[in-house]
């Protein structure tokens, strides 16, 4: 099995080739699923594990792209295991050079779908998530859709961590059109015609909010994208992320990205100056509401000061993956 950016496709027996190949004859779509990991394992088997029994209403075929963004290849044997036991096509590959935007763009490399899902490692989906992608990008006419992430906890956490809603993200209405600040990548849909083998989509400077970015750029050419509130995923958050720690090197990683976006300017600097001393003078009262106040608000703040430090061309997270 080859490394390179052609990636490698596990065979499938030919019993499991002739099913597919029976069932998909009223089908009239090819999706290709894009994952992006690094040395989670666990994560990354229920993830393919629920990905294999997804509903397709007979309106789609679909494959599996995992690009592996560990030099050691340490996902390929999961993969294989997998792939042996499926009659989903997966191809994988590998992005020895850590970088989350390259990772994307080797999986992006070796689609082969007329659209593209997006899903982290960490994440699962509910059995109508790419036929609910798919009929939404063709009711609305859009060039993409994102759908919710919803937190899922593995074990019970703190009160405060519940209480502070940091795993909670917002949702729309279906249908509704969204600005690239709404934009991520842990449940995207795409048409694959947005991708071009001469330009990578996703920037290489960005260590993390690359997937914004590239939706910025989407936008600004005409590109549409809406909301689909049935398409469900759901972020698996364990004990690691219930530590401050982690949760303030995340928040001072995605302040020191800012400064690289095209719209960053001078009311942004004024708005992080003026709130960094604002927030520390505001730290004990929120201290005395409650440890989840406490550290909405202490996050906030190290946001800010990545912003400013960045500025400074001060690194404050060297680690290219905030994991513990």
């Amino acid at each position: 099995m080859g490394m390179g950016s052609a990636g490698s496709s596990f065979p499938r027996s030919a019993s499991k080739t002739a099913a597919l190949v029976s069932s998909t004859v009223a089908e009239t779509a090819n999706i290709s699923v894009c994952i992006c990991t690094y040395k989670r394992p666990h994560l990354l088997r229920r993830l393919l594990r629920e990905l294999s029994a997804q509903d397709t209403g007979g309106l789609f075929k679909y494959s599996i792209v995992v690009a592996d963004n560990d030099h050691l290849q340490s996902a390929k044997g999961l993969v294989s295991d997998f792939a042996a036991l499926t009659s989903v096509p997966v191809k994988y590959c590998v992005e020895p050079q850590q970088s989350i935007a390259l990772a994307r763009n080797k999986a992006v490399e070796n689609v082969d779908g007329d659209f593209v899902a997006f899903i982290d490692d960490d994440e699962f989906p509910g059995k109508d998530w790419l036929l609910n992608l798919l009929k939404t990008t063709r009711e609305y006419k859009a060039d993409g859709v994102l759908g919710p992430v919803k937190r899922y906890f593995d074990e019970k956490p703190p009160n405060w961590i519940s209480k502070s809603k940091f795993y909670d993200r917002p949702t729309y209405p279906t249908g509704f059109v969204l600005g690239w600040r709404q934009g991520r990548s842990g449940n995207l849909f795409l048409k694959s015609e947005m991708f071009t083998a001469a330009i990578q989509p996703f920037n290489p400077e960005f260590r993390t909010g690359e997937d914004q970015d590239f939706l910025r750029r989407m936008m600004e050419n005409g590109r549409v994208f809406v909301w689909c509130n049935e398409a469900v995923v759901f972020e698996v958050v364990p004990p690691i992320r219930w530590k401050r720690t982690f949760m303030l090197k995340r928040a001072l990683l995605r302040g020191a990205m800012e400064p690289k976006v095209a719209t960053f300017g001078v009311r942004d600097i004024a708005r992080s100056a003026l709130a960094v001393p604002i927030y520390v003078v505001a730290l004990p009262f929120a201290l005395v509401l409650g440890q989840h106040r406490f550290m909405t608000l202490l996050v906030k703040l190290f946001d800010h000061v990545g912003k400013l430090l960045a500025l400074f061309g001060i690194n404050p997270v060297t680690e290219e993956y905030v994991t513990d």
